[in-house]
């Protein structure tokens, strides 16, 4: 009678991938009952490793709702392969052209939103996409794609959810399954252990683009998305306060380390418009420093809607449920520029400079096909528009002629991206220069 009404509980717990109860599926085994205390076997050789402690943790629940028992102890084991990820297998990669990540290192600056709409706008321009939600601590793919398809297993492997076209996979959809308010309170190996295990074990089949909604920060999830998989480029987030482009740029710094270009920017929530005039209540500068300090030529400035977040929390790409908005066109048009960046990465189209240097000529600088022209090295230092240099936002510059010595030298010059030039010069100080902000060099050698 106990066994029975023990295993009366414990067929209220559903299998995560076969949609069966557990004890259908043969998870229970070995059960044995001393006094009020039982103890039994957990099988959980076909339950993917992430939910694993949340199944355990129902199952446990289940069986302390029988009155009798007054003491659950389970065991649990994994026959055959415990980890898919020992041989760090990528073959379900092997399909997929480009991946591009999509990063902020400060959160609520609306990453996750961009991430969707961008993986859904290459979708509507007859791309084969994917969509990863990489981070664990907040998976926020449930919510602004609602999707009440369960997660399956194929053997090892997980089935993408679809959504209009779109395949979609977030650790939150397996939380979902097995309790809806787990929450993800993981330490940082496992966490690194959980997004290998959906970056690589996940079916995505043949894709174009992947596109990996990276958690806020540089920490060790976003080293090892970088370092596990060949990422073809990065979209920067921001919004317009100065405290987010200082994050921003420890996210450039980050990606250039791990030679990850960056492709594009997207500053959100830039303004709102009153009668036809943009009216900014976070400030103004951070886009501009972007294109003005780094050189990026492809960027995104979004205006504050709450059509945006509504469609969010409705589970609805906002491209799919507002096309013909105008923040819905931009981010559309801004899909194909990324497309168009990638494309010029892969065929080696930017026009990434030779660089040099001697005493006698200064900074040389050769682009293929053209003569090489030559920049004063003091003069380029003082070209220098890093915060150093000059005054963040307003471009005041705070260093003088006399300041900047004679002999001043680089001691290193090296692409930086597909965007700059970075030099560490004698000095100490160290430059980043756009490749536009060096047209105005040659054109005066020219001259």
């Amino acid at each position: 009678m106990l066994k029975e009404s023990l295993l009366n509980e414990l067929s209220m717990v559903i299998h995560p991938a076969t949609r069966k109860n557990i004890v259908d599926e043969g998870l229970i085994q070995d059960i044995e009952f001393s006094g009020d205390k039982v103890s039994f076997a957990l099988n959980l050789t076909t339950v993917v490793e992430p939910i694993r402690e949340s199944l355990k943790q129902l199952v446990l629940e289940a069986a302390k709702r029988v009155d009798s028992i007054k003491e659950v102890s389970i065991r649990t084991y994994v026959q055959g392969k415990q980890n898919p990820l020992v041989d760090n297998n990528q073959s379900n990669l092997s399909q997929i052209k480009h991946i591009i990540a999509v990063s902020s290192c400060k959160g609520g600056v609306g990453k996750s939103t961009i991430a969707v709409n961008l993986a859904m706008a290459l979708t509507l321009n007859g791309y084969q996409v994917g969509l990863l939600d990489a981070d664990i601590y907040g998976p926020s793919l449930p919510t602004m794609i609602q999707n009440n398809e369960p997660l399956t297993l194929d053997g090892d492997e997980l089935n993408t959810l679809d959504y209009h076209g779109l395949k979609c996979m977030s650790f939150g959809y397996a939380l979902q399954q097995v309790h809806a308010d787990a929450p993800a309170i993981l330490r940082g190996p496992m966490v690194s252990q959980i997004v290998q295990q959906f970056l690589l074990q996940t079916k995505w089949g043949e894709l174009d683009y992947l596109v990996i909604d990276m958690p806020p920060g540089t920490g060790d999830i976003q080293i090892t998305l970088c370092q596990i998989a060949p990422i073809s480029a990065a979209v920067i987030v921001t919004t317009p306060q100065k405290i987010s482009f200082i994050d921003v740029v420890k996210g450039i710094d980050m990606f250039d380390k791990l030679n990850v270009p960056v492709v594009g920017a997207v500053e959100n929530m830039s303004y709102y418009e009153v009668n036809g005039q943009k009216k900014r209540p976070f400030g103004q500068g951070a886009l501009q420093k972007l294109i003005h300090e780094f050189g990026f030529e492809n960027t995104l400035e979004l205006a504050l809607d709450e059509g945006i977040s509504a469609c969010a929390d409705e589970g609805k790409p906002f491209v799919v449920a507002e096309p013909n908005n105008a923040n819905a066109k931009k981010i559309i048009a801004f899909s194909e520029s990324v497309v168009e960046e990638i494309k010029l990465l892969k065929s080696g189209g930017s026009k990434i400079p030779q660089i040099g240097y001697n005493s006698r000529d200064g900074v040389i600088i050769q682009y293929e096909g053209e003569e090489p022209f030559f920049i004063n090295a003091k003069e380029l230092r003082l070209d220098c528009r890093s915060a150093l240099s000059r005054d963040e936002f307003t471009g005041e510059i705070k260093i003088k002629e006399s300041d900047v010595p004679a002999d001043i030298h680089p001691f290193s010059m090296n692409p930086v991206g597909n965007y700059a030039l970075g030099v560490n010069w004698s000095d100490g100080a160290v430059s980043l220069y756009p490749y536009k902000q060096l047209e105005k060099f040659r054109l005066s050698y020219k001259n």
